[in-house]
Order: C-alpha cells, then structure tokens, then sequence
C-alpha cells in the first residue's frame, strides 16, 4: 500500500543506466497490462542502496522490497555482475529473483550469471514487439496471475490479484 492509500500490487526494481531502454521497458509493461509497480535505478551502487535502503533509499515507501530485479550487466560504479554476487550471498536478499537483462549474449556472461544464482538470463530484444515479448515471458512466469489475466482481458481478476496483493 503506498501512503497515500493507492495498491501497488507488486514492486519491480531495475537496474538499467540507458533512459531508453528504461522508457520502452516501462511502455512494453503498460501495454501488456502488467500492474507491478516499476522502480529504476542507474547503476550498481544504486541498486545495492535501494535493496539495502541506505541514503536517499532510506524510506520504505521509497524503496519497497522488489519482487524481481531486472539487472543490466553493463553499468556504471558498479556492474551488474558485482551486484548479482552480493544479492545472491546476502540472506535477506537472496530470495529476490534477479533476471539479467542485458545486451550481452557472450556464453561466458551467461554461465557466469547462471553459477553466481541469475533465475533467467535475457538478451535484450532488438525490436519493440520482441521486446513485448520478452516482458510477456517474464510476466507469465514472474506474475502469473497478473499475466493471465491480462491476456484475457479479465478486469475483474487483474482487480482481485491487485486486492490479494495488498492485504
């Protein structure tokens, strides 16, 4: 529940420095009808500060606990490998699945990214409708129900899933 009053079904954080690319992540989630609530950050540093709330992260209705982190490899301050490290070896943030979404489609990123505990590994889409795409995907198996219910138009369970997510 966010303070002033409005649900927010679910918080999706992710780290990606290129303002484009968040842009067209936050359209392809509107036109699918996907309800989480998306926050970004620009770097490593930043994440980590948002997942730990230090700083400016500080404030809980700021900073709410993701319920997947969407993770570029490639930023700055600290990259995105460093991050996937130290989320995956600290207890109160291990849980929290990470999807690398990256440019990168070296074999090495993703063995290294699969052993260091990535849930998925994703090579950013070229185009718009593959990137609708890869959201659908992440959106079917991050958010079932939400998906579900968006791909059928069903208002009525996109509701109850957003009511049963905050109580």
């Amino acid at each position: 529940m966010k303070s002033d009053g409005r649900c927010v079904p679910f918080s999706i954080l992710m780290a990606e420095d290129d303002p484009d690319d968040r842009l067209f992540i936050e359209q392809a989630f509107r036109d699918l009808q996907i309800a989480g609530q998306l926050h970004f950050v620009d770097n490593g540093e930043e994440l980590m500060n948002f997942l730990r709330r230090r700083g400016i992260y500080s404030d809980p209705n700021r900073s709410p606990r993701p319920l997947l982190i969407l993770l570029d490899l490639n930023m700055p301050k600290k990259d995105g490998r460093q991050c996937l490290k130290e989320i995956k070896s600290d207890a109160r943030l291990q849980n929290i699945p990470v999807v690398v979404w990256t440019t990168s489609n070296l074999e090495e990123d993703i063995v290294k990214c699969n052993e260091a505990g990535a849930d998925s590994y994703i090579t950013k889409p070229a185009s718009y409708p593959g990137l609708l795409e890869a959201v659908k995907e992440i959106g079917e198996k991050w958010f079932p129900d939400a998906a579900h219910a968006a791909k059928r138009g069903d208002r009525a369970r996109l509701a109850a899933h957003s009511a049963e997510a905050c109580t």
